[in-house]
């Protein structure tokens, strides 16, 4: 016990001090909480209050925070040549960094996808040796290269599983089924590593055909980590074969990287018996992630990073309740190879309000569930519809459209149009009106078209399915109105 007070001492200080961190040092604590959990069955409180930070106290959360920022900026101004170009356009030098406060971040400018895309070689810290490529899965745009250096790689899985074994999200007992984009290098090889070092089992099989994966699931599986449209798919296909709870072995789903639905997380309770676990995870920001409490908030890991909500067309901070883009730094000592400073997700989500009730989580400063891409925001005459609006009410029809397939824009009169295939209206009429009227019962006044038969619906991430043989297919259209 002596020894893992040692070592928890040291990861407390190199947190505070911002000095990189001793993967060694985490993945002993890991062997010293598995041995404590087996023996008493709970962490000490010690423990507990380090994994989730001083973020309950606004003074010590403050101080904290404006400790990571500024010792970022001192690494980015020292070694990332994007960055040292950046802070002297903002005309921010070294002496300003030392006194720098969270709130003048507002003086250096978002970094883009754009932009890191474009200048990716100058992302990459010059004292660092590039280990590990990851890539986005590029369904909202141009795929992102992202480089891990050996630390990283070993640091990043070794705070997962410490988190994760102290938070009974994951035991020795376990068997993870993975069902993730073979393009998400970092996020299979993170998957693996906690398994490792927790000691569970990890089956990889990536987005294999949906039944492959189920009968997979059959065999033992306690925890799925994958995608929610993926997850749909699973859903679907689960029911089609008249298969519930019973049959499976599932006790958590952990999904991330779309938007999940209540409908198709409510299926996936009742048809898998699983805790269904909506989580933020985006590879450019990596190692920071984000947790849902019950009540639908999402709590950024603010032991890692920074997460700012600004507003939609100016970079300023939306007031409590407003619409705005997720704006993420990740701190060294977390992020070390190719660090991001002010990156603008794309991501919408609402500042929560002041009079928000509280929840589980509510030590941790949070925000709303993730409402969509801004990108794909549709700015009618009555006001913003995100991704989430309509998704929301799609995948809620009886007619279980999962993963929901459309196409929503704004008309030349203002009004939402939503283009769906004719099989979601199948047991609303053959007509488009009961879906309109879905809509409305959401305040949303809304034009519903039918797709042609050969239009390709929008792009989700179960698209992304690997097979040894594809098939040579034509080319099918984009999803267009088809009127008859």
């Amino acid at each position: 016990m002596f020894q893992t007070g040692i070592r928890q001492f040291r990861m407390a200080m190199a947190m505070v001090s911002g000095r990189r961190i001793r993967p060694e040092v985490i993945e002993k604590l890991i062997a010293d909480a598995a041995a404590t959990l087996a023996e008493f069955g709970a962490p000490g409180d010690d423990v507990r209050e380090l994994l989730e930070g001083p973020f309950a106290d606004p003074e010590a959360r403050e101080h904290f925070q404006t400790q990571g920022v500024r010792r970022t900026l001192r690494r980015l101004d020292r070694h990332s040549p994007f960055y040292r170009r950046r802070l002297a356009e903002a005309e921010v030098s070294a002496l300003d960094i030392k006194g720098f406060e969270p709130a003048s971040l507002h003086r250096i400018p978002v970094t883009t996808k754009d932009e890191l895309v474009r200048y990716a070689r100058e992302f990459v810290c010059d004292d660092v040796r590039p280990h590990l490529s990851t890539r986005t899965t590029g369904t909202t745009g141009k795929p992102v290269e992202i480089w891990l250096s050996v630390y990283e790689a070993r640091l990043w899985p070794a705070l997962a599983a410490l988190a994760g074994l102290l938070r009974h999200e994951i035991s020795p007992d376990d068997l993870l089924q993975v069902n993730l984009s073979s393009r998400a290098t970092a996020a299979v090889q993170h998957d693996i590593e906690v398994c490792r070092l927790v000691g569970a089992r990890t089956r990889v099989l990536g987005l294999v055909p949906a039944g492959q994966s189920l009968d997979a699931l059959l065999e033992g599986a306690t925890i799925l980590g994958t995608y929610p449209s993926y997850l749909a798919g699973l859903l679907t296909e689960a029911r089609a074969r008249g298969l519930s709870a019973r049959d499976f072995t599932l006790r958590r789903i952990d999904v991330a990287g779309e938007l999940l639905s209540a409908a198709v997380a409510d299926g996936a309770r009742e048809t898998f018996g699983a805790e269904v676990t909506d989580t933020f995870a985006m590879t450019e920001v990596l190692p920071l992630s984000g947790r849902s409490c019950e009540r639908g908030h999402l709590h950024p890991d603010l032991n890692v990073g920074l997460v700012e909500v600004v507003r939609l067309d100016e970079d300023a901070p939306a007031a409590p309740g407003e619409l705005g883009r997720m704006v993420v730094t990740p701190y060294f000592p977390y992020r070390d190879c190719m660090p991001l400073l002010r990156y603008d997700t794309g991501d919408l989500v609402r500042r929560l309000p002041e009079d928000t009730p509280r929840c589980s989580l509510a030590g941790i400063p949070g925000v709303s569930a993730i409402q969509g891409k801004a990108s794909l925001l549709v700015r009618t005459a009555d006001g913003p519809v995100t991704t989430r609006d309509v998704l929301e009410v799609i995948e809620g029809l009886p007619t279980r459209p999962w993963p929901a397939r459309f196409r929503a824009w704004a008309g030349d009169d203002g009004r939402l149009r939503v283009c769906v295939p004719r099989s979601v209206l199948d047991d609303l009429g053959s007509d488009t009106a009961g879906l309109a009227e879905e809509f409305a019962e959401r305040g949303i006044d809304c034009a519903v078209e039918i797709a042609a038969p050969d239009a390709t619906p929008r792009a989700v991430r179960a698209d992304l399915t690997e097979t040894t043989f594809p098939g040579a297919e034509a080319p099918a259209r984009p999803l267009e109105p088809h009127h008859v």
